[in-house]
């Protein structure tokens, strides 16, 4: 069996305040115990909040990641902690969902990322983003996200 690497955390296992803004966030990794293998993670946040950068309403969106690890992988408590950091950050959809996956190609060098993001109405329309970046691995299924299109109360 292969000699396990003892990876410094400066969240997991801490008490932790939620970083002030999504900048002062630390998406932080740990090493891929099968790097040989291609596979999926998904993570899902059903209830991820930020507010309208012109009116400071709060927004709110359902985020579906799945990647496939080269490397690393995101430590959870970490994104949960990115998460939050954008409860009180004004940021348009757009920005919000493709930042989100630059932020973590950055962190970790997936060899494939795909993030979407849910966005509840404001207005009566809601917008939907979805960015993706890298060839997803040949053999390799990634499963619906499950989230269903916006049909209001019809």
């Amino acid at each position: 069996m292969p000699e396990k690497k003892t990876i410094k955390l400066k969240q997991l296992g801490h008490a932790t305040p939620i970083p002030l803004s999504p900048e002062k966030a630390l998406i932080e990794k740990v090493p891929n115990p099968h790097p040989v293998h291609d596979y999926v993670v998904r993570f899902t946040c059903s209830e991820f909040t930020c507010v309208c950068p012109v009116t400071g309403q709060p927004d709110f969106a359902h985020i579906v990641i799945d990647y496939v690890p080269g490397k690393w992988l995101v430590e959870s408590k970490s994104l949960k902690l990115y998460f939050q950091s954008f409860r009180n950050t004004g940021i348009f959809h757009e920005d919000c969902t493709v930042g989100i996956g630059i932020a973590l190609i950055k962190a970790i060098a997936p060899k494939w990322l795909r993030i979407c993001g849910y966005w509840y109405p404001r207005g009566g329309m809601p917008i939907d983003v979805f960015f993706q970046e890298g060839k997803l691995p040949k053999g390799v299924s990634v499963p619906d996200t499950g989230v269903s299109p916006y049909r209001g109360r019809g």
